[in-house]
Parts: C-alpha cells; sequence; structure tokens
C-alpha cells in the first residue's frame, strides 16, 4: 500500500473500496515482527484490535452512519511509548519501569473518539532522553533513508512509521526537540504545539514543566489537523492552558520578515549547509524577507537544558524508579540524569534567573521578526558515529531545538528536500506561543512550493485537502504541464489553469541548460525559458489538466511564447512554456535568479531600496 494521507482514507471509505475491519488486519499482516521502530503491535487477530474495530462500529451507528461525522473513521494511528493507553504497557524504553496503563491519555482517547484505530506504540530513547533513536534496549531505529544514519529521536519509532507510510500520522513528545529532530531526519513534519494546547496528563514526564505532545505526519494539513482533533483544555493537567483569542496569530504576513541565525552553526556537515542555503532562497522566492541575528541568546537558553536545573526536573520524573532500579537504565541516559542528584534548590532559582533574562534578550531579538527560520538539525550523523560520541553529537542536533521549550515558543519542523547524498534535510519555523495557526499556514505555502515528497515514497505531495487518488499523467486522461512564470501559485494568470480544474502536482526544476528572460512589455510581466548550451536548471510548477481543457488553454498563448517538450532534472519529459529565440535580443537574462519568483522578490527589494 503508497503512503495514505488522512484525506486518502477518509476517500476510500467513502468509496466503500474497503472497510476497517480489512484495512488494518490487512496492513499489521504486512508490518514486519521485529522491525525496531515498534515497542508493541497489536496483533491483527488480537482482542485489542477487535475491542476497537466493535467500538468503532458503534460510535458509527450513533451518527446514524455518517462516516464524515467521525474525522478520523477508520485511519490507522501510533503513539509513542511513553504515552498511555489503557490495558497496554508503557515503557518509555525501560522494561524495568514497565506498567500497564489503567486510562489512555486525554489527547490520545480524542483521537479514538474521532475514529482513528490506535495499531501499536513505538519505540523511543529511553525516558525520552536523546534526540539520536539509539538508546533503547529495544533496539536501534534507523534513518528511513539510509539504515547506517540515525533516525533522530526521542521519537524515533513514531517518525519511521510515518515515513514509510505504515501510519498517516503518529503521536511523539517534545521537550528538547524530540519530535522535530526525528520529522527533519526522515522527511516528514514535526508538530511541536504551544505547551498546554495539548494535554500531557497519561504522558511519562521527562521535564514536565516543558513536555509536549507532538505531531508526526506527512503533510502540514494533516498535521494542523491532528492537533486540532487532540487539542482540548485538561481540568486534571495542571499546565493545561485556555488559548486566549488576543494572543492568536492565524496568519504570517503574506511577506513575512523571518529571522536567521547570522552564522549558522552545521559542526564540518557541509551538505547540511549547502541544503539550508538552498532552501533560504527557495524562501525568498515565496516573498519571504530573511534578517540575520546573533543567536546567542537563544544557544544560551539551549545550554540550561542539560547544564541547569532543569536536568534536575528530569531526575524527578524517575527519582523513586532510579533509586532503585539505575543499573537497568541505559548507561548514556543514566550519566546524562545522575549528576543532577547533587543538585540544590538554590541551583534551580539561579538557573532560572539565567532562563528568565536570556528569555528577555530573546523577546527583543523577536521583535522585529515574525519568526525564526532555522535547520532543523545542523548534522546528520551515523549510527557509528554517534555510538562513539553518544554526547557531544546528540548536543550538536539540539543546537536549534533545545531552547524552544524553556521560552514558551511553538515550532513547526517541514521537509526541505534532499541533501546531495540523497539524505532528507529539514527546516523549522519558531514562533511565540499561539502562533501555532501562522506557522501551519506558513508552512502549507511552503508545501505547495518546495520540492517535497511524501516520506520515502518519493510520491508527490497532494493539494492540500485533496485526496490523493491522483491522476496518473501517463494516462490519456490529463496532460503533465510545466509553468515557470504568470501562471504559478498566486500569480496573476494561474486562474487560467484552476478554472480548468488543473491540479498542482508539484514543484520541481529544469534540467540544467535552460535560460530564463524577463520579457519586455508583456502585460501581465511575463518570463520566457529557453533551451541552450549553457544555462541552470529553472523551478517551474508541475499541473495535471484535463486533455479536454488542454486545447483552450493554448490558444491563449501569444507570441513570443508557446507549449513545447521540456526536460526536468530528474529525466522526465513534459509539456511546458518555450519562448522564441529572436526574443532574448531584447530580453533581460535572468536565469541567475534560478526562478520567477526569486526574481520578482529580488526586484521588490531593489524598489523598496531605491525609494528610502
Amino acid at each position: 500500500m503508497p503512503p495514505l494521507t488522512l484525506s486518502d482514507w477518509q476517500s476510500l471509505y467513502r468509496s466503500g473500496e474497503i472497510t476497517p475491519q480489512t484495512a488494518i488486519r490487512s496492513l499489521l499482516q504486512k508490518i514486519v515482527a521485529d522491525d525496531p521502530a515498534w515497542i508493541l503491535l497489536l496483533d491483527a487477530d488480537s482482542e485489542a484490535l477487535s475491542k476497537q474495530l466493535v467500538k468503532l462500529e458503534q460510535c458509527l451507528a450513533a451518527v446514524d452512519g455518517d462516516i464524515s461525522r467521525l474525522p478520523l473513521y477508520g485511519v490507522p494511528f501510533a503513539v509513542k511509548d511513553n504515552i498511555d493507553v489503557a490495558a497496554l504497557s508503557t515503557t518509555a524504553a525501560c522494561p524495568a519501569f514497565a506498567y500497564t496503563a489503567t486510562m489512555t491519555a486525554p489527547s490520545v482517547q480524542r483521537l479514538l473518539d474521532a475514529g482513528a484505530i490506535l495499531i501499536g506504540k513505538t519505540n523511543l530513547d529511553q525516558f525520552a532522553t536523546g534526540l539520536v533513536g539509539t538508546r533503547s534496549p529495544y533496539g536501534v531505529v534507523p534513518n528511513s533513508f539510509d539504515a547506517n544514519y540515525i533516525g533522530g529521536g526521542s521519537s524515533s519509532g513514531s517518525a519511521s512509521v510515518v515515513a514509510r507510510g505504515l501510519v498517516p500520522f503518529a503521536l511523539g513528545t517534545d521537550t528538547a526537540g524530540s519530535g522535530r529532530v526525528p520529522a527533519g531526519l526522515n522527511n516528514i513534519v514535526g508538530l511541536k504545539p504551544t505547551r498546554g494546547w495539548l494535554s500531557s496528563r497519561g504522558m511519562v514526564p521527562a521535564c514536565r514543566s516543558l513536555d509536549c505532545l507532538s505531531i508526526l505526519a506527512l503533510t502540514v494539513d494533516d498535521a494542523n489537523f491532528i492537533a486540532r482533533l487532540a487539542a482540548a483544555y485538561d481540568e486534571h493537567d495542571p499546565y493545561s492552558r485556555v488559548q486566549a483569542a488576543a494572543t492568536t496569530r492565524t496568519k504570517l504576513p503574506e511577506r513575512p520578515r523571518l529571522g536567521v541565525p547570522a552564522s549558522p552553526q552545521f559542526f564540518g556537515d557541509q551538505k547540511s549547509a549547502a541544503a539550508f542555503a538552498v532552501s533560504l532562497k527557495r524562501i525568498e522566492s515565496l516573498g519571504a524577507e530573511l534578517v540575520p541575528l546573533d543567536f546567542a541568546p537563544l544557544h544560551g537558553v539551549a545550554a540550561l537544558l542539560y547544564e541547569g536545573a532543569w536536568l534536575a526536573e528530569r531526575y524527578a520524573a524517575i527519582e523513586d524508579f532510579m533509586c532503585d532500579h539505575a543499573a537497568e537504565m541505559n548507561p548514556v541516559v543514566r550519566g546524562i540524569i545522575e549528576p543532577a542528584r547533587t543538585m540544590s534548590a538554590a541551583d534551580a532559582f539561579k538557573s532560572e534567573y539565567r532562563r528568565a533574562q536570556l528569555a528577555r534578550e530573546a523577546q527583543r531579538l523577536m521583535h522585529d521578526v515574525d519568526a525564526l527560520l532555522v535547520p532543523t538539525a545542523p548534522i546528520f550523523p551515523t549510527i557509528a558515529a554517534v555510538e562513539a560520541e553518544p554526547v557531544t553529537l546528540n548536543r550538536q542536533l539540539g543546537t536549534y531545538t533545545n531552547f524552544v521549550n524553556l521560552l514558551n515558543y511553538c515550532a513547526l519542523a517541514l521537509p526541505a528536500g534532499l541533501r546531495s547524498d540523497g539524505l532528507p534535510f529539514g527546516i523549522t519555523l519558531i514562533a511565540p506561543a499561539w502562533s501555532d495557526a501562522a506557522l501551519a499556514e506558513f508552512g502549507q505555502r511552503w508545501q505547495r512550493h518546495a520540492p517535497w515528497t511524501l516520506g520515502t515514497s518519493g510520491r508527490p505531495i497532494p493539494q492540500a485537502g485533496v485526496a490523493s487518488k491522483a491522476i496518473d499523467a501517463s494516462t490519456n486522461d490529463v496532460v503533465r504541464l510545466a509553468v515557470v512564470g504568470a501562471h504559478l501559485s498566486g500569480m496573476p494568470l494561474n486562474h487560467q489553469l484552476t478554472e480548468r480544474n488543473a491540479r498542482l502536482i508539484e514543484t520541481s526544476v529544469t534540467a540544467s541548460n535552460y535560460r530564463l528572460l524577463a520579457l519586455p512589455g508583456t502585460v501581465p510581466p511575463k518570463p520566457g525559458l529557453v533551451k541552450a548550451q549553457t544555462g541552470a536548471s529553472i523551478e517551474v510548477e508541475l499541473w495535471d489538466m484535463p486533455v479536454a481543457a488542454f486545447g483552450s488553454f493554448v490558444a491563449l498563448i501569444s507570441a513570443p511564447l508557446g507549449i513545447g517538450t521540456l526536460d526536468l532534472a530528474d529525466g522526465r519529459k513534459v509539456k511546458g512554456f518555450i519562448c522564441e529565440g529572436w526574443a532574448a535580443e531584447s530580453a533581460r537574462d535572468i536565469t541567475e535568479f534560478g526562478g520567477w519568483r526569486a526574481f520578482l522578490a529580488a526586484s521588490k527589494r531593489a524598489d523598496c531600496k531605491s525609494t528610502e
């Protein structure tokens, strides 16, 4: 089965092609039993699964058989094994700590009540202490793209099963980046909500005052949808908060100011550095203004998480267990937490005073930007490298994640394509509390324009809100068309595509032998794409247009533009806009910008400076 988004599952059930009883059991039968991503996987014939399916039918009957009233009807999901589900074991990746839960975490229960089917509990760095995915007696969770590399943690198993399409979403937790780092290293979305928006009751604490449930999903739309279903004020969770309307941001500006590290740290990982540079250019092409910032206050806050009194909070969470069972813990995890035994109450206050001082400096940094934009993980180490330097590399992985919870920020980790070695790279948006909706909205903009595929599948991301039983461009039903200028999403002529029921499939680039020209006197302004002996790869969008509408579309195109066959960088050939060579005599060559959006953004910045 290919990776399915939430809308895919909903569409399949509505069509009657499958039922939850057959789909979930078939899925479980195909999962390899010794997959290290799982600590507990329900058997297809288990009582635990049968009870869920019976309950689902009862819920459906209660809504008069209307599947739309159960928004997650029959959708499989997984939870990290430090989150309680009644009658199932919770281990926190420590067998000696394991217990059978007597209640289900409220956030999980809300998803079950919406019709979702839990199929298992996933592996993690023990007691959620780590960003590597290697600190578990249940096995190392390898990267879903290359098993020689780490999968990230601590929500390692949840990220892996989503990236490989076993479930469309999974729950993790996030205290220091545990939901973001594995998302970034596995080409999926990691949503770290505002602290207290989702109840954290029923979770084994890491740092109880900082802990968040996190969402790992294939798309921004799905992650945001799940967060909103799971979120609710919990009177019995002392850290649960009610969202105040006055503090809520629903959207970043059309041309947001994004703070980026003035001197980004990659610790010698040049491939990640190069991937981040490409991402910054793509973000600018969406109209964002990048503002270099001194991240020193943020790095200072990050250091407090493991060098300050919050280490004592980790100890407080498992103090009784450590007194009797320290020898049964992962030695690296034990070594990290044990020093907290000697910390005093005075140390705690000193750490909080330092955090407050740095938080004020961070507030000043954030004053003139709408959000921060950082690499999700600055390095991508092998499993062997982490085994050799478990603490140093883990600290480096948290460079751009460890400060977020201590500052009461929310964050959204997003795929940003593949590095030059084929491994995933990710970026993260960070903003003050209750900016969750605004980050999701900008994440959707990025999702529409970035070179993004679903997990490990290579499958293009479907349009937001559209069930992805995608039209196959190899059939005779559609023409796959590359657009390069005024027909791009959000541009003046894009309506000529959408009114013909064309669908955006993906963002891509041409082969490296094209030149882009700004054509003079065109209204609205348009570029021309010319094949040449030397050139560059130019950004394009690929749209599927019904064949029946293609002729009327072509009739709208006037010289010097026309439709021909374009070569893409990955070897595919598609129909697309081309330009007659004679137009180059009076046109400006803008190949250096790599695409029409980037050229327009640069032109606007130049115009603004000229009027200052």
